[in-house]
């Protein structure tokens, strides 16, 4: 009768979780309460979103989102971070130390993107090329896409690359061959040890790549803040 009663108990919290996350207004559903987070993390720690720099101590960031300096043209987050689940910063792990050999390293532009913010980009710009529609969310809000891109380590200095960061050129696709050879090849060494480590470039976007495993995650919309607080 115990291991009766405890497997329905179980069962019914499991059923209780899942019914915490309901469809929003465009049929999406995303997880925006701490505590249903906190509980797929007790449950699976792959659901983390780990603050990257903790992880990779001599990571570069430039979070262009929480400067002007975008194609918002204005700050849409207040704290500089940048989070990834736990999966995936493992494999920025090994992509940075291979670089690092190299004496090259990754520079992150963006990481873990609150669903809000998401939603707040279409609005705004209402372009289906660059930006996730609402209805189907962005693997950025799953905590399993990546915007960034190569620096050298001695100076910091960029990689020369076919475009700046969100530029909406064609010339930033990931395929784009009317560019120098050079620049090619740079590009190619970053979506060579990306695909290496399990990501795969968003063919639009020479800068975005996805992890492979970004199904078994939920659209998340937590803000930095709400994440940092949950470490202390």
């Amino acid at each position: 009768m115990k291991i009766l009663l405890t497997t329905c108990f179980g069962l019914f919290v499991a059923t209780a979780f899942a019914q915490e996350i309901k469809p929003n207004k465009y049929g999406l559903k995303v997880v925006s309460d701490v505590e249903v987070y906190k509980q797929q993390v007790a449950k699976d720690s792959s659901n983390e979103l780990v603050e990257i720099k903790k992880c990779i101590p001599n990571i570069v960031l430039d979070i262009r989102y929480a400067t002007s300096n975008n194609f918002m043209e204005e700050p849409v987050y207040t704290t500089v971070a940048a989070f990834t689940r736990l999966p995936v910063v493992r494999a920025l792990q090994k992509i940075q130390h291979e670089l690092n050999k190299q004496g090259l390293g990754l520079k992150i532009f963006d990481a873990y993107r609150p669903y809000s913010v998401t939603v707040a980009f279409f609005e705004k710009k209402k372009d289906s090329v660059f930006l996730a529609l609402p209805s189907k969310g962005s693997r950025h809000n799953r905590g399993c896409a990546i915007d960034l891109t190569i620096v050298k380590l001695k100076n910091g200095k960029e990689l020369k690359m076919p475009t700046p960061y969100d530029s909406f050129s064609t010339k930033a696709y990931a395929d784009c061959a009317d560019l120098p050879k050079n620049v090619i090849k740079n590009r190619e060494l970053l979506k060579s040890i990306m695909s290496k480590y399990g990501f795969t470039v968003y063919k639009e976007e020479w800068w975005h790549y996805d992890y492979n495993g970004w199904k078994a995650f939920d659209h998340t919309d937590l803000t930095f803040e709400q994440l940092l607080s949950l470490k202390h």
